[in-house]
This record gives C-alpha cells, structure tokens and sequence, in this order.
C-alpha cells in the first residue's frame, strides 16, 4: 500500500464511554490543553530490530476528525527477498516478497516527518515502541528525530477506563472499534479512536 489520504470523517462514540468515572474526568483535564488535533501512528517491523519497520500508517485528526490518513509498506534495509519469511510475519503477514518493490524509510521520510514534527502530539498504542521506531530509522538514515511530545493510551487507556487489560484488541473491543489487529492502518485508527474516546468528543474512527 503506498500513501493515501481522504477527507475529514468524525468519529464516533460508543454510549459506554458516557458512563466513565471519575479518572476519566481527571485524564480528560491532562488531555484538553493538548487538544484534540494530533496524529496517531502504528508500525510494523519485520524483526526485533527497531529499525525493520515494514510497515507504517499515521492518521492525522483535526479537532476530533480524520483529516488524511498516510499508509505505506516499508522496505527494510536488510530485506531480501530470498531469504524468507521476516521473524514476524506470522503476526503481520508482511513478507520480503510484499516489500520488494516498496519504498525505503528514507524514500517516505519527506512525507511523514513533517507530518509527526507538525503535529500537537503523537498517540501510539504502546508509545515507547513506536517511537524508538522512529528513532532507529531517524539514526539509521541520517534524519532528524522529531520532537513531538508522545502521547500512549495503553496508559491512557489504563487510567480511564481501568480494564483489566488493555491491549490494543481489548481496548478496541470495550471501545466498540472495529479493529483488524497488527494491520497498520487499522491499528492507528484503533489509536486514534482511543484518545478522542477519552476526550467525550461525539464521534467513531473505523
């Protein structure tokens, strides 16, 4: 998949989120004065090493909306097409042959750098994963890292809404959110669904 965008789309609510207590109002207070416009990003990496995303998809949302939606397959560097599946395919389903012909970070950089460096903040679902990501790749290419403040909402998630689990799947779930689990898109938009969840904005991401 290579970048894509689409017009503003308001997210929607489920009627569970209206009866959160108290530590919901006392994270919605830490959420407003960064508002409600941000970018919520997912990678997928081939292996454990932070700088083998093949994958990535950032969603941008203005003032609770989706404004555009960037989404591409990622090229390793250490791809190799004959080499067999990536450590992690069996989670993604992205293999070497998926990503022969797709560009390299440093190809998209110019796209999505801008995009993370301009926005308010960033949301990942498990944020220090995502943004060691982006740091590796930032290394690795010579780029420079951005320094938006990170947001997570497995935390925020956590001290909302106080599930005992709170994976990205069982979020989505109480949520409400349809979700297609390690698909990158899905799983930023899953994101994003989150932290406009906690502000009591009246919308779904899906």
């Amino acid at each position: 998949m290579r970048g894509s965008s689409e017009g503003r789309r308001a997210v929607a609510l489920p009627s569970s989120v209206g009866r959160t207590s108290s530590p919901k109002r006392r994270f919605k207070r830490i959420l407003q004065p960064l508002g409600s416009t941000f970018v919520a990003i997912d990678f997928e990496t081939a292996d454990r090493s932070r700088d083998s995303a093949c994958a990535v998809s950032a969603v941008s949302v203005v003032d609770g909306e989706v404004a555009s939606v960037y989404t591409t397959l990622i090229r390793p560097p250490e791809a190799d097409p004959g080499a067999g599946d990536f450590e992690f395919t069996y989670i993604h389903g992205i293999t070497p042959s998926t990503v022969r012909n797709s560009p390299s970070f440093d190809e998209i950089a110019g796209h999505l750098l801008p995009m993370l460096q301009e926005a308010p903040f960033i949301a990942a679902h498990n944020a220090s994963f995502d943004s060691s990501v982006i740091g590796a790749l930032c290394n690795r290419y010579g780029r420079e890292v951005p320094l938006t403040p990170w947001l997570c909402t497995v935390r925020l998630a956590r001290k909302t809404w106080h599930l005992p689990k709170c994976g990205l799947g069982e979020v989505s779930q109480f949520l409400g959110v349809s979700l297609n689990h390690h698909e990158a898109e899905s799983d930023a938009r899953a994101c994003a669904a989150i932290v406009v969840a906690a502000l009591s904005l009246k919308s779904p991401i899906d």
